[in-house]
């Protein structure tokens, strides 16, 4: 009989099937986030201040929009606590 997909393999006495030591493991760590900051591209001058310009855009948007809701949540407060 077949196993169904995704079956878990049979483990050693320990309960622990192939697992590599705690320095092993460390230095896989490593070696995967080196890889992974080699994949990582800068911006370019231009599409970091496109980049900031958008944040700073958005961000001042944002404050209207609270700014003017708790203005509105106020004046409704004081018309009616008064």
């Amino acid at each position: 009989m077949s196993e169904p997909a995704g079956a878990v393999e049979a483990t050693t006495a320990h309960g622990d099937k192939g697992r590599k030591g705690l320095f092993a493991r460390i230095a896989l760590f490593v070696r995967q986030v080196i890889a992974e900051l080699k994949k990582v591209v800068s911006p370019t001058r231009s599409e970091l201040l496109t980049y900031t310009a958008v944040v700073l855009v958005f961000v001042v948007v944002v404050m209207i929009f609270v700014s003017a809701l708790d203005y509105l949540i106020g004046l409704g407060v004081f018309a009616l606590f008064g």
